[in-house]
């Protein structure tokens, strides 16, 4: 075990694994360890997760951490944590979950969302009134597809009373971990934002709105205290510190969830300086100096983890997740076909099978709306395909019309976010497990016609900026000083022989949605 390199822990939960991180205090991460736990898809558009085994992982992964030795125990400063966004624990006075996690991908509070924000005449779905009140105060308001944090507390409120009157408190998953750490129930100014009761007009002083909170109708006392992403929210408790082999007492940062910590990660925290995030789902984001919405493409900023700041992203529901499902249900399914179980390295076996297909993927388009969408159209019925196979289409060309289905519609969020920001945002930073191929960079750069900028261990940024953020928390670094120290691995430029093939494979990628969205919606209405 190497004694004397002090570090502080960092905390990832993801949608389907966490990752817990030793950062050193220059922002270097000397080791990650993994986790991994199930999701549960349920009837009426529903997805929970259980948090005891959440936390389980994070306590398992830990212990890899310390058996490793890339650090001891007694080095650690302080911990930082990350999680995935927009979800909601109902929790009692102690901090102990009511029941399992609803996460990001549940949309089972539309209804509730769109009685409380319609009227006529209605503007893109929404009331005149709730807009101008809504958007004046948040730059947003609530998503009629039910998948924010407040579409959850609307959903428990008429479906779970008795939960919904047990409940001290709502609080996200990252918050929840911050309580699981330290006892004290608290969120930060960007972890509550979609909840979309708090008046965001000034980024440095984030507070609840009541007026807000009343036109929805919930309880204001169970929502949380506030704090910045870099305040301390606490000290590692007796029984967190037996959990993870730590010392009670160590100072926990009030943190970020993904997206915001994500952009920590990767280096990208100037104004209009972007990145790519590609995991589960994916997401394109930028920093911007002022506050702004966009109702038509469900976009608008807000709170940044940097204090003081905002942000502005777009999301795709599922994006690697569209590669895992090719893995899982399709390719290596064991049922009565007896498929063999996908290898350890199976997915890079993908990639070498997707590179020995051309650009454009023989003709072949692939549609990633696997779970509906959100950006830049909120559709929760719209659903993926594959189209224009033909008898000569083989595997490589299947597989690699996934790759180029996520990226096609990447361009869509991409032109979107340009004109947000006015700007032709590039280079983009690419992070998370997709960034990892090479092949699916190159096919970014050549479909979005952007400089795509892989960054060093794309995988670790979200470990990276929880760990950033902690460290500004303790006062051992700032923002400023931790962004040039993320490392560019290898840049992707577009080719102009793809250009004319990707334009085309676009034009019908976007009017494939257009002609059967009221398909989709006698389908999955």
């Amino acid at each position: 075990m190497t004694v004397g390199r002090k570090c502080v822990l960092a905390i990832d939960l993801g949608t389907s694994a966490c990752k817990v991180a030793l950062v050193s205090l220059d922002g270097q991460v000397l080791d990650v360890a993994s986790g991994e736990y199930p999701l549960s898809l349920l009837p009426g558009g529903g997805a929970e997760q259980d948090p005891e085994l959440w936390w389980s992982a994070i306590r398992g992964a830990t212990g890899k951490l310390w058996a490793r030795g890339a650090a001891a125990p007694q080095d650690v400063q302080g911990i930082g944590c990350t999680a995935q966004w927009s979800g909601t624990l109902a929790v009692d006075a102690t901090g102990r979950a009511l029941r399992p996690a609803i996460i990001w991908m549940d949309a089972r509070g539309a209804s509730r969302v769109r009685e409380k924000t319609g009227g006529w005449p209605a503007v893109a779905g929404y009331g005149p009134l709730p807009l101008v009140r809504w958007l004046g105060r948040t730059g947003g308001i609530p998503a009629r597809s039910g998948k924010d944090s407040i579409a959850h507390i609307l959903y428990l409120q008429a479906e779970e009373h008795a939960i919904y009157e047990r409940a001290a408190c709502f609080l996200e998953p990252k918050d929840y971990l911050n309580a699981r750490l330290t006892g004290r129930l608290a969120a930060t100014f960007d972890s509550i934002a979609l909840h979309w009761v708090t008046d965001n007009r000034a980024p440095a002083n984030i507070r609840y709105d009541r007026a807000l909170i009343g036109l929805l109708g919930v309880d204001g006392r169970k929502l949380p205290p506030l704090l910045r992403s870099t305040d301390v929210v606490g000290s590692l408790s007796e029984a967190a510190a037996q959990d993870l082999g730590l010392s009670p007492g160590l100072p926990v940062a009030g943190g970020s969830p993904d997206v915001q910590s994500a952009a920590i990660g990767s280096g990208a925290t100037r104004d209009y300086e972007p990145h790519l995030y590609l995991g589960t789902s994916s997401w394109l984001t930028c920093h911007v100096p002022r506050k702004k919405t966009d109702i038509a493409h469900n976009m608008a900023t807000l709170p940044s983890a940097i204090p003081g700041r905002y942000f502005v992203a777009n999301e795709q529901e599922t994006a690697g997740a569209c590669l895992t499902f090719l893995r899982d249900n399709m390719l290596y399914h064991v049922d009565e076909l007896e498929t063999p179980s996908a290898p350890e390295d199976a997915l890079q076996r993908l990639d070498r099978v997707a590179e020995s297909a051309p650009p454009g993927a023989g003709g072949v388009l692939f549609t990633p709306w696997l779970y509906g969408e959100r950006t830049p159209i909120e559709d929760h019925q719209v659903r993926g395909g594959f189209y224009n196979i033909s008898l000569t289409t083989r595997r490589p060309e299947m597989v690699r019309a996934v790759l180029e289905g996520v990226a096609l519609n990447s361009r869509w969020l991409l032109e979107a976010m340009d004109g947000f920001t006015g700007r032709t945002l590039d280079p983009i930073r690419f992070i998370g497990g997709g960034a990892r191929s090479e092949v699916w960079c190159q096919i970014m750069a050549d479909v979005l016609g952007r400089r795509i900028d892989q960054t060093e261990s794309p995988l670790q940024a979200n470990v990276r900026g929880a760990g950033a953020i902690a460290l500004v928390a303790l006062g051992r670094a700032t923002f400023e000083e931790m962004a040039p120290r993320v490392r560019i691995s290898h840049s992707y430029t577009p080719r102009s022989e793809a250009r004319q093939v990707y334009d085309r494979a676009y034009a019908a990628f976007r009017e494939i949605y257009r002609r059967n969205r009221p398909i989709y919606r006698r389908l999955n209405g």
